[in-house]
């Protein structure tokens, strides 16, 4: 598995947390197709656990960069989880925002609506600005 399919892994198990689900092993082998030691689940799993025990932090960073009228329960799940994925590797990794935002906009672009790559992107651009002015 390469950095891009990890990141989508990351963000289809937090989309299973979010649902109510746990994401354990038996998600990766049967639904992902995902053996627990291939190359990059170690990333793949600490997108997860950031996210998971990052998350209120996650959520109040995102909150105010949604549009206007727009609030994180209001998003599709999909483009909620893929936030979250993407935001906890810019604000924690640092080292990637570009390679971050990209595989985001394009798991956007096909997980989700039509709308939701371009939405991403400009939540996650802000979000870069943000951190870089901090």
């Amino acid at each position: 598995m390469d950095r891009t399919s990890a990141r989508v892994a990351a963000v289809k198990l937090v989309y299973e947390y979010l649902m109510g689900g746990e994401g354990g092993e038996s998600t990766l082998t049967q639904l992902l197709n995902i053996e627990p030691h291939e190359d990059e689940t170690d990333f793949m799993y600490s997108v997860v656990e950031g996210v998971k025990q990052n998350k209120a932090a996650l959520d109040e960073e995102l909150s105010g960069l949604l549009a206007e009228g727009w609030t994180l329960d209001r998003l599709p799940r999909v483009d909620y989880a893929t936030l979250l994925c993407a935001a906890w590797e810019i604000l924690y990794l640092t080292k990637s925002a570009g390679a971050a935002i990209n595989d985001a906009v394009e798991t956007a672009k096909q997980y989700s609506g039509e709308k939701s790559g371009a939405y991403i992107n400009g939540v996650l651009g802000s979000l870069v600005r943000k951190s870089q002015n901090a």
